[in-house]
């Protein structure tokens, strides 16, 4: 699953194009080691922004909706960031389940990680995730680990987490589908923000981000008897999001047989 840009003129043209990496299509050639690291403080970077924007947010204003306004914008500028810079060496998921959707569409045949790699990056990604945690409390004077009481255990808010991880699998491999994962770091982070509002859930979608934002006990986090039902809605949500992939983007049998662009 990788795009590759347009050709400029004919000579260009004729030459292979480039991998342009992106969430959902994991460079090849990219040491593991160097994927992992990548994939760790990508994903400890996502979780400080988001952790440590909500306790900015809260020390600047009382409104909630500044509050959340804040922390989505800053995740947004955060998370197109991030996958600018790391996209080209892990492809960034700094997702479990992007990295779970993209071994099972290589399974299937397609680019993509194997077993291996799939426990390397998910592990990296919690460790990353806790880290980013600790780090954010850290910066602002807070206790390194305390729990969460931010209690999400709500019914309509598990349906929230389905909608928003469906919609993010949905968007990343149906561009990769499509061929057009070179606006990936626009789209993911815009589709985040707007996901923090029309969510009930305001958009977790990642369980990493989940475990992680269970030890600090900030605007962001969530206490840790929430973790396992959004950590369930997450994988739900992949599996509907991989479904609608099939089928919206649905390639018919003349299309199979041509070469890729």
């Amino acid at each position: 699953m990788t795009a590759t840009e347009p050709a400029a003129s004919e000579a260009i043209a004729a030459a292979p194009a480039s991998p342009q990496p992106a969430p959902g299509a994991t460079p090849p050639r990219t040491p593991l080691i160097a994927r992992a690291v990548a994939e760790l403080v990508g994903t400890a970077a996502l979780v400080a922004v988001v952790v440590g924007s909500g306790i900015q947010a809260t020390e600047l204003t009382d409104d909630v909706a500044l509050q959340l306004l804040a922390n989505s914008t800053a995740t947004v500028f955060g998370l197109g960031v991030l996958i600018v810079l790391l996209g080209p060496v892990s492809g960034a998921h700094f997702n479990p389940v992007v990295t779970l959707a993209e071994w099972w569409t290589a399974r299937r045949g397609g680019a993509g990680v194997n077993a291996r790699e799939l426990a390397v990056y998910v592990a990296s990604q919690i460790a990353g995730a806790i880290a980013g945690a600790v780090l954010a409390d850290a910066m602002f004077g807070r206790p390194l680990v305390k729990w969460s009481q931010h209690d999400r255990s709500a019914g309509n808010l598990l349906l929230g987490e389905v909608v928003a991880t469906a919609g993010l699998i949905l968007l990343i491999f149906g561009l990769a589908r499509a061929g057009r994962l070179r606006f990936a770091p626009v789209a993911v982070a815009a589709y985040i923000g707007a996901a923090y509002w029309f969510t009930s859930s305001t958009s977790f979608a990642n369980p990493a981000v989940t475990i992680g934002r269970a030890f600090t006990d900030t605007f962001a986090g969530i206490a840790p008897g929430s973790v396992a039902g959004f950590i369930a809605m997450q994988l739900i949500g992949a599996v509907a999001g991989l479904a609608l992939v099939a089928v919206i983007f649905m390639r018919g049998e003349d299309e199979q047989d041509q070469p890729a662009a």
